[in-house]
């Protein structure tokens, strides 16, 4: 099932998320519904706050083309990250046509427990290291533009609000 996605500003995207105690069917659904909402959009990632769900789940898939890899993580922990740093152009599906460089660092290695309720490792690169940091920051009430200076974060909130009140007038 396809999902609303919450477009910034709004609160429950700034709320610090409730660690999953327990893969319960209900949460292996939404990590479902998750993935079949990230594909639609299109995105490489999402996060559960985006779609109203306060509790730590990420998913994500960053292959473009060929054959998808998906990837469901509960609690993901980044527990070790490169010195060396990497710049890409994010965007996030809460702040639609949005696009600014954030320096990150180029690899880490995240923890986390997987749908079967098994603990996963794995030392992510690349696109993929962007992406699980981007989506991990999601779960602590952070978003890619909270990198960024006051006056362009004020200006991309504003252009979102108009978005907003756009779209509640097209509903």
């Amino acid at each position: 099932m396809i999902r609303p996605i919450l477009i910034h500003p709004d609160p429950r995207l700034k709320k610090v998320c409730d660690p999953v105690a327990e893969i319960t069917p209900e949460l292996r659904s939404l990590a479902e519904d998750m993935l079949e909402t990230m594909y639609d959009a299109p995105g490489i990632g999402l996060a559960a706050p985006q779609v109203g769900v306060t509790r730590r789940l990420i998913v994500m898939d960053c292959i473009k083309e060929g054959t998808p890899e998906p990837v469901v993580l509960f609690n993901p922990v980044v527990f070790w990250s490169s010195e060396d740093r990497s710049v890409y152009e994010e965007g996030c599906l809460s702040i639609p046509d949005i696009y600014n460089e954030i320096t990150r660092p180029a690899e880490v290695a995240v923890r986390w427990t997987d749908v079967d309720g098994r603990e996963q490792e794995r030392q992510f690169a690349g696109i993929w290291a962007t992406c699980v940091q981007h989506e991990i920051d999601h779960l602590d009430g952070k978003l890619f533009i909270d990198y960024l200076g006051p006056l362009k974060r004020q200006m991309i909130t504003r252009k979102m609000e108009k978005l907003k009140r756009e779209r509640a007038r097209e509903d």
